[in-house]
């Protein structure tokens, strides 16, 4: 494994890190035990989830990849060898049944000590707002469109004076974004020099089909020294090829879950074939490629891979250790140029 720090922290934490989104859901219990103890040994420190998980979200599931993640920790014994990081979900219809009210001082007390119980854990060491209370665009948006109309607040000092108060009672050590944009980090950036918490990290989905951040915000995290956790490598299972090559069964994921489709139109598709010959033509899987061109940026602090079986674990880890040819890296600019960015 590798490893880097947290920016302008001590934490040193794995390059890969390993999401948990599925469990309670597609996984049982025992199945994410099993992920946690093999990514553990194979030295894997950074354990990401989220209040919102397992995913899609529900009512009878909210909370459940938690308790999942909590019941290992109370077995397992691990929990000052482990970075864990969690989420307060934002106002949307899919959260609705977990909270309402945004990012006030009421809510994030309400979640982070359900989340702290459902881990079994005192602290957390990164807490992150999962998406933005503004409308902004995020999950699947390229393009920002205004809304004159809409009603919001600049309130992006308050929220971080209520996680000030949380850090000061040590029940989260550092917080960071979500699916956030270069203007909402910038502000983040502006008020936190007022002697309020630094976001240090942004958790945003990047692959091969979707480098959106690049035009703006990598600028921003670079000169802010802000780190980069990258969901959805693999764009929900898309570019491990298994869809094209006709690999995939009932139970990979947009399959199903068919409103997951965001990887699944006519351009991603042409893009994924490219990549998928591409890869081939330079004796490597396209999960293999696909993980290493994340996890290399040189913006990028953890690449946040996810995993249905022990199978599919293994190859996602072991791409730690695979390093992009500067051939193969130009001719991956090709494709992302003839093709750029088509599913944001």
């Amino acid at each position: 494994m590798r490893y880097t720090k947290l920016p302008g922290t001590s934490i040193e934490v794995s390059k890969i890190c390993l999401g948990t989104m599925t469990w309670g859901e597609q996984n049982t219990e025992a199945e994410g035990h099993a992920q946690l103890d093999y990514a553990i040994d194979q030295g894997i420190n950074f354990i990401d989830t989220a209040e919102l998980y397992s995913v899609p979200s529900r009512a009878e599931t909210y909370g459940s990849t938690e308790r999942i993640i909590g019941s290992w920790l109370k077995n397992r014994g691990k929990r000052d060898d482990l970075i864990i990081a969690s989420k307060i979900v934002g106002p949307a219809a899919m959260s609705k049944h977990i909270r309402t009210g945004g990012y006030t001082k009421e809510e994030f007390k309400d979640a982070i000590h359900k989340s702290l119980k459902r881990l079994q854990t005192d602290y957390l060491d990164l807490y992150q707002l999962h998406w933005p209370e503004r409308n902004t665009n995020y999950f699947g948006k390229l393009g920002y469109t205004h809304n004159p109309d809409e009603e919001w607040k600049d309130n992006f000092a308050e929220v971080l004076g209520y996680l000030q108060d949380f850090v000061s009672e040590g029940l989260i050590r550092h917080v960071g974004v979500s699916n956030e944009t270069a203007y909402g980090l910038s502000r983040y950036m502006e008020e936190s020099r007022k002697g309020l918490p630094k976001m240090i990290t942004v958790q945003n989905p990047y692959n091969l089909l979707n480098r959106k951040d690049e035009i703006g915000l990598t600028e921003v995290m670079q000169r802010e020294e802000v780190g980069y956790l990258a969901y959805s490598p693999l764009g929900f299972g898309t570019l491990s090829g298994k869809y094209i090559e006709q690999k995939d069964t009932e139970a990979s994921r947009i399959n199903k879950f068919p409103q997951y489709s965001r990887y699944s139109n006519e351009q991603a598709v042409e893009a994924t074939k490219r990549y998928l010959d591409l890869g081939k033509k330079h004796d490597l899987s396209l999960t293999q490629m696909a993980l290493a061109f994340v996890t290399d940026r040189p913006f990028m602090t953890a690449n946040i891979i996810g995993a249905t079986n022990l199978e599919q674990l293994k190859e996602n880890i072991d791409s730690v250790n695979i390093q992009l040819s500067s051939e193969l890296l130009e001719e991956i600019e090709a494709i992302h140029n003839a093709i750029p960015n088509p599913a944001p």
